[in-house]
């Protein structure tokens, strides 16, 4: 969720008297231990040494490594995903990363007798969806309002605008829309209770 000051100071608020005012507080109340349990996570994260925006959303991600190099921006949801922390990972604005997506940021030399350890950072542009089950690897940056089609393995910079799929994933014909303005926070349960009611 996002965090509990934003929630409270960004709530709905509705005459005591009115309906609203009672549904939006049933719902608030159901969706408290799930809001407790996702702002504990985040903040053992940000105790760490993690940036996140107080509007960003985590869900139950196991993130490993060195907490301080992982920086998430306003209103960019993180899913039940694996993030390896060898290196910088950088995830911008309005960003969507699905269950199941791997963010590695580190990996061995096959061409190297002693099969050293590489790691390279890993940059997201605003409003990039990475969709279920993808696997981005070390070096990667994806480029504003990209699409990493379910199951993908990306191990190429994807361009502003490209959707792409398959192992290794490639470009498909299609381009997303270059006019983006949404926010994919607003569309989980709990926060609509808060922010809309």
């Amino acid at each position: 969720m996002a965090a509990l000051s934003y929630l409270w100071k960004s709530r709905a608020k509705f005459p005591i008297t009115s309906a609203q005012f009672y549904r939006a507080w049933a719902k608030r109340v159901f969706s408290l231990p799930e809001l407790i349990k996702r702002n504990y996570h985040r903040n053992i994260l940000t105790k760490k040494g993690a940036a996140i925006n107080e509007t960003a959303e985590i869900g139950d991600a196991i993130i490993t490594g060195i907490k301080k190099k992982l920086s998430i921006n306003e209103f960019s949801f993180i899913g039940s995903c694996f993030i390896t922390l060898h290196d910088k990972v950088t995830i911008g604005k309005n960003v969507c990363i699905n269950d199941g997506v791997q963010i590695l940021t580190a990996s061995h030399d096959t061409n190297d007798p002693e099969w050293k350890h590489i790691k390279k950072e890993i940059f997201i542009e605003d409003y990039v969806w990475i969709a279920t089950n993808a696997i981005i690897l070390p070096g990667v940056h994806i480029g504003k309002g990209a699409v990493i089609g379910a199951g993908a393995v990306v191990s190429k910079n994807v361009l502003q605008g490209q959707i792409v799929a398959g192992n290794p994933a490639k470009p498909v014909l299609k381009e997303r829309s270059k006019e983006l303005n949404y926010n994919p926070c607003e569309f989980l349960a709990a926060n609509r209770a808060w922010l809309v009611g």
